[in-house]
């Protein structure tokens, strides 16, 4: 085993995790230990945050609307400043759903009520007068500018709007996305991963799951990621992307 290792922040674990959103830690976990590299998941619920804690990955998972309300108080009082701060620095944030949302600036009810969020990227987020649920696709550009396929479930009332400075993570082949309306899904500031992928994201997406590991640990050691094979798990992808539609 080699003595590298990343440390992942999994943040509010015990109350934002719909549809098996801690498969992703696990894939995580896995595909570094198939390389020989070491993984530490520290568990960060309410309350401050650890000190000195120096982590290399947070992931926030998907939650209901309730659970997103219950959660913005401790947002606010213990953990906006040292968020905002990992976002600014480049730190990798992988973030589902809810906490997608929760990364924006707010949620505008029907009624026109609005909640406050983080405002750590530019985007926000309006209730829609239908559900978007269902399997989607949709394609994503990667690092190197390869394009490839992102399969998850989305199932969300919110449409979410990005606004200067945010790209979005893919453009829909089927499915809803941010928003249903302009073709796009997720969000992309700087290491910053947003999306409405549940399934989870990562176990179905090989690829993706190594492009948030590359950058971290380029980060944190100045060297490429070692090479892990992906055959078996771009196949299974593949046969879902071709019965969702997509054939490029």
């Amino acid at each position: 085993m080699s003595e590298k290792s990343l440390h992942i922040c999994h943040l509010y674990y015990d109350i934002l995790n719909l549809y098996g959103d801690n498969g992703n830690i696990r894939t995580m976990e896995k595909r570094l230990a198939w390389r020989g590299i070491g993984s530490e998941v520290s568990r960060v619920t309410f309350g401050p945050v650890p000190e000195n804690c120096d982590y290399d990955i947070i992931f926030i998972g998907g939650g209901q609307d309730f659970e997103q309300e219950i959660l913005v108080k401790d947002l606010f009082d213990y953990k906006a400043d040292w968020l905002k701060s990992e976002i600014e620095k480049g730190t990798v944030i992988l973030a589902i759903c809810g906490g997608y949302q929760m990364l924006g600036k707010y949620y505008e009810a029907a009624d026109g009520t609005k909640v406050d969020f983080l405002g750590g990227i530019n985007v926000y987020t309006t209730a829609g007068d239908k559900r978007m649920i269902g399997n989607f696709i949709y394609e994503y550009t990667g690092e190197n500018g390869e394009k490839f396929p992102i399969v998850g479930f989305e199932n969300h009332n919110g449409q979410t709007w990005l606004g200067d400075g945010v790209k979005p993570m893919g453009t829909i082949v089927k499915g809803f996305g941010n928003n249903g309306e302009d073709k796009t899904e997720g969000a992309r500031y700087k290491n910053v991963f947003a999306t409405y992928s549940h399934g989870p994201l990562l176990p179905k997406n090989a690829r993706i799951a190594d492009e948030l590991l590359s950058i971290a640990y380029e980060r944190k050691y100045g060297e490429k990621l070692p090479e892990l094979e992906h055959e078996m798990e771009d196949a299974a992808l593949n046969d879902i992307a071709r019965q969702l539609g997509y054939n490029r």
